[in-house]
């Protein structure tokens, strides 16, 4: 979160993906960061034991989220 929060700071274009677990985290994170209302990606967690299958999977269901929040639509 804080990465992408600064890379937008600093013009980089930029999207904070989570897991559902860390949700609660990533949004107190925003708000320390002046960023209360700042958008980002969730995925399933766990992220660190699923397969490459897996991920891909969950990549896949994510696209059109990213595409969303990085066009700002």
């Amino acid at each position: 979160m804080h990465d992408a929060i600064i890379s937008e700071r600093s013009g980089t274009p930029a999207i904070g993906i989570m897991t559902n677990k860390f949700t609660s985290a990533a949004e107190l994170m925003a708000s320390v960061l002046g960023a209360p209302n700042y958008k980002f990606a969730i995925i399933d967690h766990p992220v660190s034991s699923a397969s490459e299958d897996e991920l891909k999977e969950r990549a896949m269901k994510i696209i059109q989220t990213i595409e969303e929040l990085i066009l700002k639509k």
